[in-house]
């Protein structure tokens, strides 16, 4: 048993809030939740309880019935299969960059418990490929190694692989300015330009399916797993400008034309996908769209770390995707579920 001076000590030594800090935190008990520093953390694993769903959930029988059909035309496959082939493996990264990247080097609990809560969802999400592959009966050799057969997913996961592998490195640490640049880097890599960007081209194609009644199953569990990205984007964001402000000797001119320089590319490598999938017009979607569609997005995802603009007057020539996020202007998010969750009644965006 703790003698009284010993007891006394240890209440000295209780976690005070000023002292917490996003990475470099090593003096602070990371095991010690409370008290709350950042309730942005909070509010978003809060938010991602309540968006819980499983893709067993979800009916596939329409569209197993759509794809032993002759409804679908050859190139409405080809949208479909590359989009799995990407997904299926890019929420394996996303997982295991969490895992084995990020989460040892953020020192603040309530962050690291949404940390824990994404991991959770990007392995849900990694299961709903599964289960739709199951369901269609697709050869699943071909979608969950398609990241190493088609050069346009190939390209990029090798973009955001390296960035991890750079984390990986033996004796890697953010104690140093270079280190906290690499490990900011990393998170831009991956909630800026693979969740923010290099997922919003395939939920444009799949939706699109999903607004003219096709493929709803897979539309459904698309509709989620954007729910749940969104989470994911806003925490990133949350997250980076918080270890920017502070830090703020890491954000210069120089890093920032850097990070700048890794939009332009992934830019560059998310049209090619989306060439590579639409090679001809489908639902009235055309490859130049998305030229347009995805310089838009990385143009706000830019302006929501703090970095100019990057593409003068791109739009968005898919305004119902604004539409599709916003849970106020949709259907009850949960209504088609066959499980209903308590928990689904707290969700507000």
């Amino acid at each position: 048993m703790l003698t009284f001076e010993e007891q006394k000590t240890q209440k000295e030594k209780r976690v005070r809030v000023d002292d917490k800090r996003l990475i470099n935190c090593n003096a602070v008990d990371v095991n010690q939740l409370m008290p709350l520093k950042y309730k942005w953390a909070w509010e978003h694993y809060i938010n991602g309880c309540a968006n819980h769903w499983m893709p067993t959930e979800v009916s596939m029988a329409k569209d197993i019935e759509i794809w032993k059909s002759n409804t679908l035309s050859k190139d409405e496959r080809l949208v479909i299969m590359r989009n799995l082939g990407f997904f299926s493996t890019a929420e394996s990264l996303v997982g295991n960059n969490i895992t084995l990247a990020i989460f040892k080097h953020v020192t603040n609990p309530e962050a690291r418990q949404y940390l824990l809560r994404q991991a959770f969802e990007e392995a849900i999400h990694t299961h709903t490929f599964h289960y739709i592959v199951e369901s269609l009966a697709l050869d699943e050799g071909e979608i969950f190694n398609m990241y190493n057969e088609v050069n346009s997913i190939h390209a990029k996961d090798a973009f955001e692989m390296q960035l991890t592998a750079d984390i990986m490195k033996e004796g890697f640490s953010t104690d140093t300015p270079e280190g906290a640049q690499k490990f900011l880097e990393n998170l831009i890599g991956y909630y800026i330009i693979m969740e923010g960007i290099f997922f919003y081209s395939g939920f444009v194609m799949i939706l699109s399916f999903h607004r003219q009644n096709k493929m709803t199953g897979i539309g459904e569990q698309f509709q989620y797993i954007l729910r749940d990205e969104t989470i994911h984007l806003n925490f990133g964001i949350d997250l980076i400008n918080g270890i920017k402000a502070e830090n703020p000797e890491l954000w210069t001119p120089q890093f920032q034309k850097h990070i700048i320089d890794l939009v332009h590319q992934a830019v560059e490598l998310e049209i090619k996908y989306a060439e590579d999938c639409l090679p001809r017009g489908i639902l009235g979607l055309t490859a130049p769209m998305f030229r347009e569609y995805v310089q838009y997005i990385a143009n706000r995802r830019l302006e929501r770390i703090g970095l100019e603009p990057q593409f003068k007057g791109a739009r968005n020539p898919f305004p119902w995707m604004s539409e599709t996020i916003d849970l106020g202007k949709e259907k009850n998010f949960f209504e088609t579920r066959v499980t209903e969750y308590q928990s689904s009644s707290n969700l507000t965006w």
